[in-house]
């Protein structure tokens, strides 16, 4: 939500490409949360939130602390984009068609990082095999 009130759409992150600027921007609007509101959370200039935000800078490790803790996400997710980070909403209140939709995404994500795993092993049986006819 915004300050207005306004409820705040987040349809553009993926977690699997999102960088940490991405992750501090999406945990900020998921507050409802203007970049210059952010900045005077932590005691810096609004330039420096939107550099952290555009990938160009990132704080220093006292100010990480204190974003994660302000954005109330994990520090690991911060940085990675692993553990607790920004809630997605409740499954529970999606329609029935949604959630069809996503138990196939996870499906077929699924599959794809099995296929992927299966395509480096063979890259590295063809790289040996290469490499003893060398």
């Amino acid at each position: 939500m915004t300050s207005d009130g306004e409820k705040v759409e987040i349809d553009w992150y993926a977690d699997d490409r999102a960088t940490f600027g991405d992750r501090v921007v999406v945990a900020r609007q998921a507050l409802g949360w203007e970049q210059k509101h952010l900045a005077k959370r932590l005691g810096v200039k609004l330039k420096t939130v939107q550099g952290w935000e555009d990938d160009i800078s990132e704080p220093r490790a006292n100010k990480l602390q204190m974003l994660a803790g302000i954005l109330n996400v994990s520090l690991i997710w911060l940085l990675t984009g692993e553990g607790e980070g920004i809630n997605p909403p409740a499954e529970e209140t999606m329609p029935a068609e949604i959630k069809e939709l996503l138990t196939q995404m996870r499906q077929l994500r699924c599959q794809m990082k099995n296929n992927l795993d299966q395509m480096a092993l063979l890259e590295k049986r063809i790289r040996k095999s290469v490499l003893g006819h060398l």
